[in-house]
């Protein structure tokens, strides 16, 4: 392959990551769906191809409902409550892929309603309301007409307007102080204010994978999941803020090592969701920097 299409592949690299991210939730099954796209590039005639990005575009989303379709053959994660991959910010980063990844960045709640929808319902509202691909340029990737793909579009589209996950979210500065004020009251054992900063109908998902002593969960209401919080309060002084797909979020690393991270969606000064990654061999995976944590 000539330098050309080489050096273009690299420009494409991020955008292609980020189509793959919100189609799998999985940042290392994105890469491979990204390194696939390569290999298909290598045994194409590129010279063929009049637009090379739109082509790229729609052999990852090809790839990527492959793979959605044998997750969902084996029915992966039917029972268990599964948060995605965390977009995880701790310093300043020079990765453009990273970089990509954080500048448009879609939140975990929003990952976890896409993970609701069927594979071609997940392909059409990534492709087309994410990333403006148009209907006649996905319809030969699902297999369906233009008329029949506009529709399943319209029909995930209802389905995550549903859930409320579209709505706009505090700023970053404001929602650092609800965050900030949430690890306060743990720290503190503040249960009363730990409720006061919770939506009523708050929903906590928390994922630990196979960790050992503990389960995955979801806990619905105010009250409940500030009991949770209080349980794990002995953590709190281990948490550090950063940023978890573009907005306010924590890690927590006793000992320098990382124990969970914590997503968080915050709307009219209240917390409405919290997604939890405690997965141990997940964590591992994501190749976290822990500056200024402190040593138990």
């Amino acid at each position: 392959m000539d330098d050309f299409l080489t050096e273009r592949f690299t420009a494409e690299r991020p955008r292609l990551k980020a189509v793959a991210y919100r189609m799998l939730g999985s940042l290392s099954e994105a890469d491979d769906a990204v390194q696939e796209a390569w290999l298909k590039l290598h045994r194409t005639e590129a010279a063929g191809v009049e637009n090379l990005s739109g082509w790229l575009t729609t052999v990852v989303g090809r790839v990527c409902l492959d793979m959605l379709r044998s997750r969902t053959a084996r029915r992966e994660d039917s029972l268990d409550v599964r948060v995605p991959d965390p977009v995880v910010q701790t310093e300043a980063v020079s990765d453009p892929e990273h970089e990509a990844l954080m500048a448009d960045s879609v939140g975990l709640a929003l990952l976890v309603v896409l993970e609701t929808l069927g594979p071609t319902e997940r392909l059409v509202f990534v492709l087309h309301d994410m990333f403006g691909v148009p209907f006649d340029e996905i319809s030969p990737v699902v297999g369906r007409s233009p008329a029949a793909t506009r529709q399943l579009a319209s029909r995930a589209r209802r389905r995550v307007r549903g859930t409320g996950t579209t709505a706009v979210p505090d700023d970053l500065p404001r929602q650092r102080t609800v965050v900030e004020a949430f690890l306060a009251a743990s720290r503190g054992g503040d249960f009363e204010a730990l409720v006061a900063l919770l939506a009523p109908d708050v929903v906590l998902r928390a994922d630990v994978g196979g960790a050992p002593m503990m389960s995955s969960k979801e806990v619905r209401g105010a009250r409940k999941v500030a009991g949770q919080a209080m349980q794990f309060r002995q953590y709190a002084q281990y948490a550090r803020p950063v940023l978890v797909n573009g907005g306010a979020g924590v890690l927590t690393a006793p000992g320098g090592q990382p124990l969970s991270i914590m997503g968080f969606t915050i709307t009219g000064g209240r917390i409405v969701a919290i997604h939890i990654l405690a997965d141990p061999e997940r964590l591992g995976g994501l190749e976290l920097t822990l500056p200024g944590f402190p040593r138990q």
